[in-house]
């Protein structure tokens, strides 16, 4: 991606003001909002500039052409398809002719506040690497139609019970997306398969603990650092690699941790305080306590055989 543009942006007021869409229709203080891709008014074709967001994206194309870009794959959309982002990727989208096309962008915080707060447990879908346009037939077509009208309805009512109206009614929609799409999506199987930030991820920590070995870095990166380095935002890579491998970051470079730890402890004559520093420990004290938390032995004890 070094050489695309990109804009990242924390609320989709700025997003959208950045994209030459209708900031009008988007309420400052609410990290939702729809509209019809129509009422742009933009001329076709239309092409968008490449960003990255936190934010949920889902698209219902009634009839409208064109294709969307997310990180490196390229996706046809044509009438009667559905399909959804999740945050953290780069995209861009393409427009040759838009007659009826919504798009809903919400927040993660906004499914925790309104729908619940294990929404990835019910819907781990949610998750998934990639949802590529997917035509449906025109009765099915017809029943999101009807979900996305109400919500809709809701969203310009003013009511001070909207949030919450519209968090239960996405609950149906989301319903609705695993009923028609992902009857038996499993994160771990994907995780474990072909998720490209789970890959990402594990590149990652493994090049920062031979990076630490040589000296290159003296800190064990934490959860924030990993996030930084794939582009992604903390909470967001934390939920999904917990929900894709079924552990949580911190296990995994926990783990790591008493990996590298154990083998230079067997395998080298360094001291522990040496191994302690080259695994970002400023006080071989600290990796001492670290170490005996994971295995139940100290350094010294497991280094003789005593465990």
């Amino acid at each position: 991606m070094d050489d695309k543009k990109e804009s990242a942006f924390d609320n989709l007021y700025d997003q959208y003001k950045h994209l030459g869409y209708p900031i009008d229709l988007i309420d400052v203080d609410s990290d939702f909002t729809i509209f019809n891709l129509k009422d742009l008014n933009q001329p076709l074709p239309f092409s968008s500039p490449v960003s990255r967001l936190n934010f949920f994206v889902f698209a219902f194309v009634k009839n409208a052409n064109g294709k969307y870009t997310i990180d490196d794959q390229v996706y046809p959309i044509k009438p009667g398809t559905i399909y959804f982002t999740n945050p953290g990727h780069y995209r861009s989208f393409d427009w040759i002719d838009i007659e009826d096309l919504y798009l809903i962008t919400l927040s993660e915080s906004f499914l925790k506040e309104n729908v619940h707060s294990n929404i990835f447990e019910e819907f781990p879908f949610l998750l998934s690497e990639t949802f590529p346009a997917r035509a449906v037939s025109e009765n099915i077509f017809r029943e999101f139609e009807g979900l996305y009208f109400q919500i809709r309805r809701e969203y310009i009512s003013g009511s001070p019970y909207r949030e919450r109206i519209i968090g239960n009614l996405f609950v149906v929609l989301l319903l609705k997306i695993k009923q028609h799409f992902w009857p038996d999506y499993n994160p771990i199987q994907e995780g474990d398969r072909s998720s490209q930030i789970v890959r990402s991820f594990k590149q990652a920590l493994e090049k920062h603990y031979r990076d630490l070995d040589k000296g290159l870095v003296k800190q064990v990166f934490r959860v924030q650092d990993y996030a930084e380095e794939l582009n992604l935002h903390p909470n967001y890579l934390s939920t999904l690699i917990r929900s894709k491998t079924g552990k949580a970051v911190s296990v995994w470079i926990a783990e790591k941790t008493m990996v590298e730890a154990k083998s230079m402890l067997q395998n080298t004559r360094l001291s522990i305080k040496e191994i302690a520093w080259r695994l970002g420990f400023s006080e071989s004290s600290h990796f001492s306590n670290y170490f005996k938390k994971h295995t139940g032995t100290s350094p010294v004890s497991y280094r003789a055989g005593i465990n």
